[in-house]
């Protein structure tokens, strides 16, 4: 492809015109032909290494200032936006082909994804999905390293997606992903917010920025359903001058245009009434009877349930919407129970923000006949203010706490539980330390008492941890069938 196609007039291509034989804007990956795009980040800037990868090859360089490279520069105001441009072009724009559908938020972005693909697919679509779970192409899995993957890998992936079939592109869109512009030129029918709690403060160091971060999606969105429940939803649903929905209790004074009002949460399943008054349907009430458990998730489902309705697709009837919304299995890692054949419970869930890990406890707690014990731990070289605010909101509901590892990463181990234990300083829930997490899940599988049930927070669906720069197995559910083995 020729340099000046990539750049579909937005800037001029150099008289020789040169042939383009890949893109990137990392230095490991230039070949001999390629373009390398200039992209400042946190430990490194392209723009120094411009010159060497000329000499290693490159076409043409892509950069925000003069760097004396005559005309093998590009010079445009800001490189990032510039390399997801160029990204679409060279995969042929594939995000002009399929329609998007964007999950922002601090928690319920994976289950609020994965019903709405559920729901498209059952409504006869081929649906691509990206997510922190994994990337799908219907049914195909595929591995991701990101929630957002980056820019040149997400326009590739796209791209798999429109070549497999899919009409419909579901993705969880993360903070990251948005302030990198890693999404590109990528514009979403519909976009949801789920909520804002306090989560990687480590980059974002406020939550200004965090919220901002946020925000960004909706500007790139032609219909917004945004949960109204929580303080950044209120706030979102005044600045977004797009077309927009909100969800959330039936109690608001000005009742949402999807409305949910909570029956019963059982463990196998939750019920709720779903109060739908949007402009475009007529003001109904719907009785739900769904599999997935928890108070979040009746608001993840009606989140769901609104993004799907607000497409204008024909092949998605009320009706057809809710029979499958009845009958969605949930994901893994979110309030998955795994089975014991005893008389405790084991229950694995990726909370790892304290309002995250607040609400799995409080449902489980509605139908828990025993104590409610919860094992935890907190992420190393990540956002350290939060430990102590995770045990202050694990302490509220538990009856008892383990507290462990999560992945600890370059940091020591016993140093993270420090900073965790400092929040218990004022409460009177007995807690337990267990280093390490397979010693820490058998000494709460050990002492489990007829009714109990244990959380397993922080993993969910990850099958790893991290210690140092190594990824090393470890998954919840082959523990706790290892464990009962010896019991």
């Amino acid at each position: 492809m020729r340099l000046s196609e990539l750049l579909e007039g937005r800037h001029a291509a150099p008289q020789n015109d040169p042939e383009i034989t890949f893109i990137t804007d990392d230095t490991r990956r230039v070949i001999p032909g390629a373009l390398f795009i200039c992209v400042k980040g946190g430990r490194f800037d392209g723009h120094t290494a411009a010159a060497d990868m000329l000499e290693k090859g490159a076409a043409a360089v892509v950069c925000d200032h003069d760097l004396g490279l005559g005309d093998r520069q590009i010079v445009v105001p800001d490189t990032r936006a510039e390399y997801g441009a160029l990204c679409a072009a060279w995969c042929g724009h594939p995000e002009r082909k399929m329609r998007f559908i964007g999950v922002t938020g601090t928690n319920g972005k994976t289950t609020i994804t994965t019903v709405i693909k559920y729901l498209l697919t059952a409504a006869g679509h081929k649906v691509g999905l990206i997510g922190t779970i994994q990337n799908e192409i219907g049914d195909q899995i595929l591995h991701t390293e990101n929630t957002t993957p980056v820019t040149l890998e997400l326009f590739e992936l796209y791209r798999r997606m429109y070549e497999a079939g899919c009409d419909y592109v579901v993705m969880e869109v993360s903070s990251f992903g948005l302030v990198q512009k890693r999404i590109g030129p990528t514009h979403f029918d519909v976009a949801v917010f789920t909520n804002l709690t306090q989560d990687h403060l480590d980059y974002h160091k406020t939550m200004e920025a965090y919220y901002e971060a946020k925000r960004m999606l909706f500007d790139i969105c032609d219909t917004a359903v945004i949960n109204t429940d929580d303080d950044y939803g209120i706030r979102l649903f005044k600045e977004t001058a797009c077309r927009k929905y909100s969800y959330g209790r039936e109690a608001h004074d000005d009742v949402p245009a999807f409305a949910y009002a909570p029956g019963k949460v059982r463990a196998d399943g939750a019920s709720f009434t779903l109060h739908v008054s949007a402009d475009h349907m007529d003001d109904r009430y719907y009785q739900i009877d769904m599999r997935m458990t928890g108070y979040f998730n009746i608001a993840n489902a009606t989140a769901a349930f609104a993004a799907c309705s607000l497409l204008g697709d024909e092949k998605l009837t009320v009706p057809g919407m809710l029979e499958s919304l009845q009958s969605c299995p949930g994901v893994r890692g979110r309030c998955e129970v795994i089975p014991t054949g005893r008389d405790f419970s084991v229950i694995c869930d990726y909370a790892h923000t304290p309002d995250a890990i607040e609400n799995i406890l409080e449902n489980v707690k509605l139908y828990t006949e025993g104590r409610l014990v919860c094992l935890f731990g907190c992420g190393g070289d990540r956002d350290r203010t939060k430990r102590p605010l995770m045990a202050q909101a694990a302490a509220k509901f538990a009856d008892k706490l383990i507290v462990t590892s999560d992945n600890p990463r370059t940091e020591d181990p016993e140093a993270i539980i420090r900073d965790i234990l400092a929040g218990l300083a004022d409460s009177a829930v007995p807690y337990d330390t267990v280093i390490d997490r397979r010693e820490a899940i058998a000494h709460a599988m050990r002492t489990a008492e007829p009714g109990d049930v244990i959380v397993l927070a922080g993993k969910g669906h990850e099958d790893y941890q991290i210690f140092g720069t190594e990824k090393k197995h470890f998954d919840e559910r082959e523990v706790v069938a290892d464990i009962l083995k010896t019991l």
